[in-house]
C-alpha cells in the first residue's frame, strides 16, 4: 500500500467518524477542544470533495455539514483588532463556546494548518467559508503570535514553520527572512545538541507537522531544502527508536495515551505502513494530509530490524540553572526493545518517562510497554506517567536494573506495568511469555500483581526495593537451548540476582552471561557495573 492510500484510509475512518456525531447546540461537535472540530471536519470536508464515491453517506450532505463546523469555529476567532489575544481562538469550549476566552496554543498550530487546508481545498469552498478563511488567516498574520523568542522547542518549531508561511502568504519578505533564520538556528542547535525534547509526544509531532506544512507550502527552493534538511534530521531521530509503530526508550514527556500504550500512531503508519491502523485515533490532526518522505537511511533503519542495534545518545538540556547532558540507549530487535535514559531529569509535571521494555504494536491485546516506577503527583489509577528521581539505572542489552532508594517521608511503594502476557507468579520472580517474547521480572520486595483489561499492575513495599527485567526472544532462546517456556523458565529461577539492603544494591548474571552491579550509597551515589567495568558514555554522540 502506497502512502497516499495509507493518507486515504485515515481521511476515510476519520470523514466516517465525524460524519457520526452528533452536531451541539453551538453548531459544533465537540466543546472539550477547538481543534478536534476543525481536524474532523477537514478529514470530512476532503473526503467528500476526493473520493465520494467511497463513502457510505451521501458526500454533498457531508460537505454541508463540514463547512458549517468550520464556519463556527473561524467565528470564535478574537477578531478585535485592539485585543490582547486578537487572532486567537479559545481552547476548551465549555458550555458557552461564544464566551470562552481565548487560548495560546490553538493558533500555533492550527492557524498554519487553516493555510495549508484553504491553499488545498478552497476552490470547493462555498463563498460564505472562502471569506471566512481569508478574513481569519489574515487576522493570524497581522496578530504576530509568531513573534517570540526562539528557544529551540516545539512551539519555537511552530512559530518558525507559521513566520515562513504567513510571510509568503502576504508576501512579507521581512517575516519570511526571519523564518528562514530561525530555521536555520534551530537546525545547527539540534545538529549541536540533539533533541532536548527526546521521545516527547505529541509534541515531537508538532515539529513534524508545522516544518512539513511549510515544506508543502513554500516556493522557494533554498528555503524548502533546509526544511529538508531539518525534516530529514527528525525522522532520522524517529528512525532511531522505531520498533512497528511504537517508541522505543525514553520520553522527555508524553501524554496518556502514548504511556503505556503507544497511540500516536498516525504519522509513523503514512510513513512506514508496518503495522495495522488501530481503531481508535487519539490525535487525528493532519497526518492524512501532510507527508514528506524520509530519507532512504531512515526508512532502512526503522523498518528492517533483523539485526540487533544498540542506540545511544546524548542530549544536552539548556535552562536557566546551566546545562546538563542526558544520556539515552536503547537495545533494538525485531521482537521487542529495551532501554530509557541513564540520568533523572525534572521535566514538566514529573513527566520523564525513565525506561522501560516496549513490544511492537498489535502483538498484544493491551499495553505495549513494561516499567517500574516510584509514583510522584499527579498519578491516578489509569495514569500511570509521572515518576520520583527516587531512581538508579543499568541499561544492558536486554537486561534492566534499576533500585528505588526512597527516602523517609515518601511513599514506600514502587509500582509497574506489564502487557497483557501469560504470567507465572512465583516468590521474587514474574515469569512470562507472549507469542515471541519471554520475560523474567525480579523483585526485591515481595508484590502483588493485578490484572486489568489490558495491562497487569504490581504493586511493591519498602523503602530500598528493586527490580530486575530480563527479555529474550523465543527465536533467541532457543538458539540457547531454551526450546519452551518451562526451560526459559528453570534458567531464570537459577539466574536470581542477589540484593542487598545493607548498601543498597543488586548484582545480576543475565543469559548471555553478562554480569551487571548496580549500587546506591547512603548519600545516594550510584555504582554501575557492567562485566566488571564502569559504564562508559564516550561512545554516546549527539
Amino acid at each position: 500500500m502506497s502512502f497516499t492510500a495509507r493518507q486515504n484510509e485515515i481521511i476515510r475512518k476519520i470523514a466516517i467518524l465525524a460524519q457520526s456525531q452528533t452536531v451541539l447546540s453551538s453548531g459544533l461537535w465537540f466543546h472539550h477542544d477547538i481543534r478536534d472540530n476543525f481536524y474532523y471536519a477537514s478529514y470530512l470536508f476532503a473526503a467528500a470533495v476526493d473520493f465520494p464515491e467511497q463513502l457510505p453517506f451521501d458526500a454533498e450532505a457531508a460537505k454541508h455539514l463540514a463547512q458549517g463546523i468550520m464556519l463556527e469555529v473561524l467565528r470564535l476567532q478574537d477578531q478585535n483588532g485592539e485585543s490582547a489575544t486578537f487572532g486567537h481562538w479559545p481552547l476548551n469550549l465549555g458550555e458557552a463556546p461564544r464566551e470562552a476566552k481565548p487560548n495560546v496554543l490553538p493558533v500555533e498550530l492550527m492557524g498554519s494548518l487553516m493555510a495549508f487546508f484553504t491553499s488545498r481545498y478552497r476552490v470547493h469552498f462555498d463563498e460564505r467559508l472562502a471569506q471566512a478563511f481569508d478574513s481569519a488567516l489574515f487576522n493570524v498574520y497581522r496578530s504576530g503570535f509568531y513573534r517570540q523568542k526562539n528557544v529551540f522547542g516545539h512551539h519555537d518549531a511552530k512559530y518558525t514553520a507559521a513566520k515562513l508561511i504567513f510571510g509568503q502568504l502576504y508576501e512579507d519578505a521581512g517575516l519570511i527572512r526571519n523564518g528562514r533564520s530561525n530555521l536555520q538556528l534551530t537546525l545547527a542547535h539540534v545538529r549541536k545538541h540533539g533533541m532536548s525534547e527526546y521521545g516527547s509526544l505529541p509534541w515531537f509531532w508538532h515539529w513534524v507537522q508545522a516544518f512539513t506544512c511549510a515544506w508543502h507550502q513554500m516556493s522557494d527552493p533554498s528555503v524548502k531544502k533546509e526544511l529538508s534538511d531539518m525534516l530529514d534530521y527528525l525522522w532520522n531521530e524517529r528512525a532511531a527508536f522505531y520498533l512497528k509503530g511504537a517508541w522505543a526508550g525514553a520520553h522527555c514527556r508524553g501524554q496518556k495515551h502514548d504511556i503505556p500504550l503507544d497511540s500516536n500512531v498516525l504519522h509513523d503508519y503514512v510513513q512506514f505502513g508496518d503495522f495495522e491502523l488501530p481503531a481508535e485515533m487519539p490525535r487525528t490532526e493532519y497526518a492524512g494530509f501532510l507527508y514528506y518522505e524520509a530519507p532512504e537511511a531512515a526508512r532502512r533503519t526503522a523498518l528492517d530490524r533483523s539485526g540487533k542495534a544498540e542506540v545511544k545518545k546524548a542530549v544536552t538540556k539548556i535552562s536557566d540553572a546551566g546545562t546538563s547532558i542526558l544520556h539515552s540507549y536503547a537495545y533494538m530487535t525485531s521482537e521487542f526493545a529495551t532501554g530509557g535514559m541513564w540520568e533523572r531529569y525534572e521535566e514538566f509535571d514529573n513527566e520523564q518517562h525513565r525506561w522501560d521494555i516496549t513490544l511492537p504494536l498489535g502483538r498484544n491485546r493491551g499495553v505495549n510497554q513494561a516499567y517500574f516506577f516510584h509514583p510522584a503527583e499527579p498519578n491516578t489509577g489509569d495514569d500511570p506517567r509521572h515518576q520520583t528521581g527516587h531512581t538508579e539505572v543499568l541499561f544492558h542489552k536486554n537486561t534492566i536494573a534499576a533500585l528505588y532508594p526512597i527516602p523517609a517521608g515518601a511513599a514506600h511503594q514502587i509500582a509497574g506495568i506489564l502487557p497483557i502476557a501469560e504470567w507465572q507468579q512465583e516468590p521474587g520472580v514474574l515469569l512470562g511469555q507472549t507469542d515471541q517474547v519471554f520475560f523474567a521480572v525480579y523483585l526485591m520486595q515481595p508484590f502483588e500483581i493485578e490484572r486489568l483489561a489490558d495491562r497487569y499492575v504490581v504493586t511493591s513495599e519498602g523503602s530500598r526495593n528493586g527490580v530486575v527485567l530480563e527479555a529474550i526472544s523465543q527465536k533467541d532462546a532457543e538458539q540457547r537451548g531454551l526450546d519452551s517456556f518451562e526451560a526459559f523458565a528453570a534458567v531464570a529461577r537459577r539466574n536470581a540476582p542477589a540484593w542487598s539492603t545493607e548498601k543498597l544494591s543488586v548484582r545480576y548474571t543475565s543469559l548471555d552471561l553478562s554480569v551487571l552491579e548496580l549500587s546506591v550509597d547512603s548519600h545516594s551515589e550510584s555504582e554501575k557495573r557492567i562485566n566488571g567495568q564502569p559504564v562508559d558514555f564516550s561512545e554516546y554522540m549527539l
